[in-house]
């Protein structure tokens, strides 16, 4: 029985791979009648459902989710895409009386939902020739460092190994002269409907260690013949989709440069490092309420805490 008391709002769900997120949003989304839109960069491609922890064939049958497995993975798709199909939805659903949760660990694109200003510059064609000029001459390393000098909170969101966000996140930063990370702090008032956004957070050597246990249960379930699948597609290791953590690993260890247990150690190593920042990024721009979980905390707990501060916040 869905709450006929509340008033219609959004809920974001936070957090870092591997806190719990999709089990906590899917049981409050059968409470509230609400559908998922995903805040990953990666679920919207098929064919990557081991690597991306894409919710369960039977999970997506009892909630409909929006931006799972709907693209290939040679098509693009942006933060500021996102951003612009998020609000639409989210616009019509609230307007038909729906709530709607937004739950992913995509900082970016949380962001980008909210109304900031990644999303809204468009691409400098000029600009991102001449640093990607840049960067064949000086090199990546170079270039990330002089992102972490002009906007530190912006760099430690991305991944310094990923040379296509190091250059969009240079052309952000240039474009916005500087403050895209405090544009972003002050922007976010510009999103138009009631919302409450959750941040899960766990102690970080509990979050390490479920993340070990992930890489490991992915190996098992097949996560390397996902990758073979895509790669005997025509799918290529420079696509965007596949230049990432788990997958190039995994491509290293399919082309011979890494053997197994070397690729599994660099996937556990680089998702740590990359829940890292996504705990620094959503340190710097803080949720309105910070749940604690620990291995100790089934998703149903969480979800009930959920619960009492929607009730807090939209109850009528």
């Amino acid at each position: 029985m869905y709450p006929e008391n509340i008033k219609p709002f959004c809920l974001f769900i936070s957090g870092p791979t591997a806190s719990g997120k999709t089990a906590v949003s899917l049981l409050l989304a059968a409470w509230l009648g609400a559908e998922i839109i995903s805040a990953d960069s990666r679920q919207i491609y098929k064919g990557m459902r081991i690597g991306t922890a894409m919710p369960t064939e039977k999970e997506l049958r009892s909630v409909k989710h929006y931006f799972v497995n709907e693209r290939n993975p040679d098509e693009p798709f942006s933060a500021g895409e996102f951003g612009m199909l998020t609000r639409k939805i989210i616009d019509q659903k609230i307007e038909a009386g729906r709530s709607v949760i937004v739950c992913g660990g995509s900082g970016l694109y949380i962001q980008a939902v909210l109304g900031m200003i990644s999303d809204r510059l468009k691409s400098d064609s000029v600009l991102r020739t001449d640093i990607g000029r840049r960067a064949q001459k000086e090199g990546w390393d170079v270039l990330y460092r002089e992102l972490q000098s002009m906007d530190p909170a912006y760099a430690e969101s991305i991944d310094p190994r990923n040379p296509k966000r190091i250059a969009r996140a240079l052309e952000i930063v240039y474009l916005s002269h500087g403050k895209h990370s405090k544009k972003m702090n002050t922007d976010a008032m510009c999103f138009p409907h009631p919302k409450l956004h959750i941040g899960l957070e766990i102690e970080r050597g509990q979050l390490y260690r479920r993340i070990n246990e992930r890489v490991l249960s992915m190996i098992d379930a097949g996560w390397v013949e996902e990758v073979r699948q895509l790669l005997e597609k025509g799918y290529t290791p420079d696509m965007n989709a596949l230049n990432t953590v788990g997958y190039k690993e995994i491509i290293a260890y399919l082309q011979g440069t890494y053997d197994l247990d070397k690729a599994v150690s660099e996937i556990q190593k680089h998702t740590r490092h990359f829940a890292k920042r996504q705990m620094t990024w959503f340190r710097k721009y803080a949720p309105d309420i910070r749940i604690d979980v620990n291995d100790q905390t089934p998703p149903a707990s969480t979800a009930e805490q959920i619960k009492k501060h929607i009730w807090q916040t939209f109850g009528e």
